[in-house]
């Protein structure tokens, strides 16, 4: 007995059927969805999810299949021919299944993997992002999608990664834009302590950049509010994705909800509104039911 949705039958043909609901193939009464899905987008695992909201662990699970790619279809339509002056990438690593050294290399579906993103400095917009292997093949493929993603010329920061400045970057934008890299030197870490930052070194690679903003810090800021508010990305804890899709729901909930739902501390709007995306801030219902 379904006792939150209310279901009808048909007097005439006997089918029966239930009230509709924003999220594909979720029979969860809206509000009590979008409740789970707030309390994912701030950090908290499907377990405890499921115990303060009352839901079965596979039910918040289908929430967050369902919800990850009604965002990831958001994202794809709304995030196009973005404008802005400089656009930095990073990635931002994590684990599928179990550690790399417990997999073989050529596992597809476990071991490591990286969230590549890439955001614009002047609003904070998540521009493109993508959850893969870190190689040749997928960082291509990134910065593929960031450029159908943009509209005119830009500055691009990244990290001295050679899978950038060894020829990706250069495949995919030509000498279209400027582009420098910003390589960060760090001492042995010693102990509990934080390694040490011994230098940075930044170099123009295409174009002519301007060097006094060639960095990847505000990027990397990023890094840590994927970190702070998806469960997933938390080191040292039980937390970490069984499965890569469910990861990849995960990202995609956390991008859209970071880019028209959350108000970002550096200009007091939400990314997609100071991007001239949107009017507005959305409200995490609004982000459930938008027509695509």
């Amino acid at each position: 007995m379904n006792r939150i949705v209310q279901r009808y039958r048909c007097l005439r043909c006997g089918t029966t059927f239930s009230d509709s609901q924003p999220l594909a193939g979720i029979r969860t009464e809206a509000g009590e969805s979008a409740r789970a899905i707030g309390m994912l987008c701030e950090g908290m695992g499907i377990r405890a999810v499921s115990r303060l909201t009352g839901l079965d662990k596979k039910t918040v699970l289908r929430i967050l299949e369902s919800a990850g790619a009604q965002c990831a279809a958001i994202l794809d339509e709304k995030v196009r021919n973005v404008r802005t002056e400089e656009v930095q990438a990073d990635e931002i690593h994590t684990f599928v299944g179990c550690k790399a050294a417990n997999t073989t290399a050529d596992d597809m579906e476990r071991g490591d993997f990286f969230t590549y993103l890439a955001i614009s400095r002047q609003s904070k917009l998540i521009i493109s992002s993508l959850v893969a292997k870190r190689n040749g093949e997928n960082t291509d493929a990134f910065l593929s999608d960031l450029k159908r993603r943009m509209d005119g010329e830009f500055q691009l920061t990244t990290d001295g990664s050679h899978f950038y400045c060894k020829g990706g970057v250069r495949r995919v934008f030509g000498n279209s834009i400027d582009y420098a890299t910003e390589i960060k030197y760090f001492g042995t870490p010693v102990a509990y302590a934080n390694r040490r930052l011994l230098g940075i070194k930044r170099l123009p690679r295409i174009g002519s950049p301007d060097m006094s903003v060639a960095t990847t810090c505000h990027c990397e800021r990023t890094n840590l509010s994927v970190r702070t508010f998806t469960r997933r990305f938390t080191r040292c804890t039980i937390g970490y994705s069984k499965k890569l899709e469910n990861l990849r729901h995960a990202v995609a909930l956390l991008v859209a909800h970071f880019n028209f739902c959350r108000i970002h501390s550096a200009h007091g709007m939400t990314p997609a509104r100071a991007a001239g995306i949107t009017d507005h801030t959305w409200k995490l219902e609004e982000l459930l039911t938008a027509t695509i």
